[in-house]
């Protein structure tokens, strides 16, 4: 048999294989045949798959990341208090149960005391830094500093050697956690307004849940309007002038700008605002 006889065979046979499963997976799809209830768990073929590829992919995208010091005791005990605040509802703690939320998610989100045992630091600070998607472990680089996310992977370091008692002890004694520090810090007089990452929070504070935005993937919704075009628009809620300053007191201020309209204040940082506003003056 030639050469070309057997690659056409391959080539017709691969291309056969291709189209098969594309029409069985079509046909699981619009079928309903699919069980996306939470109540069912996932495959076990299919958890591990997407176990895998997520370990993969946490090892790949923080490899480049350096790690400052985790020793400082204070560091660790500042990081309590961020865990006890933003992780035990869905990852439980030493004596204490995960919430409703966590109980109730599939997959599962675990136990973290044995997270050093699975994850180096920099993959678990990457990890809360940016979440994983399909597991509903959000990113927290738009909620917490840098700095409070060290300190809960500090924290985390310590988290497998202590028993309920002791876990208790370290919330009790930690500060009381600091939610949103940059909500409160002045940009400084030479800031630039970053477009791209403007797109990023739009998603991260859930506008698109509400709004259809060009650029962002998400669900047809019809809950607030559409926000094609917001560049070319002449007034924010029917009073301001459209300006990317005024766009950014909006998002912020929303409350104040239109005492009782539906939309809701997000708690927007200055600087996310003005991120947001530079990438919405831009849809045209």
């Amino acid at each position: 048999m030639r050469k070309n006889q057997l690659f056409l065979i391959l080539a017709v046979t691969a291309t056969g294989i291709a189209l098969t499963a594309a029409v069985t997976a079509a046909v699981v799809v619009y079928s309903g045949a699919y069980d996306i209830s939470a109540t069912r768990q996932h495959w076990q073929a299919t958890h591990s798959l997407m176990e895998v590829a997520m370990r993969q992919s946490v090892r790949r995208q923080a490899r480049g990341i350096d790690e400052p010091a985790l020793s400082d005791p204070q560091m660790a005990l500042r990081g309590a208090a961020t865990y006890q605040a933003k992780c035990v509802q869905c990852h439980g703690a030493p004596g204490v149960a995960q919430s409703d939320i966590g109980l109730s998610m599939q997959p599962l989100p675990g136990p973290l005391v044995d997270a050093q045992q699975h994850w180096k630091p920099r993959e678990l600070y990457w990890v809360v830094r940016h979440g994983i998607k399909m597991t509903g472990m959000p990113a927290w680089q738009y909620r917490l500093e840098d700095a409070q996310i060290w300190e809960l992977v500090a924290f985390m370091q310590q988290l497998p050697q202590l028993n309920a008692t002791q876990y208790a002890q370290w919330t009790r004694s930690a500060p009381a956690a600091t939610d949103r520090v940059r909500f409160e810090a002045a940009l400084p007089p030479d800031f630039v307004a970053d477009v791209e990452r403007g797109r990023q929070a739009l998603h991260q504070y859930a506008c698109n849940a509400c709004h259809s935005i060009p650029g962002i993937t998400g669900a047809d919704v019809y809950v607030g309007p559409p926000l094609k075009g917001m560049g070319k628009r002449t007034l924010i809620a029917g009073s301001l002038a459209n300006t990317p300053q005024n766009l950014a007191r909006w998002l912020t201020h929303t409350q104040q700008v239109k005492p009782g309209t539906a939309m809701p204040q997000l708690g927007v940082t200055p600087q996310d605002a003005q991120d947001m506003a530079a990438f919405l003056s831009t849809l045209h």
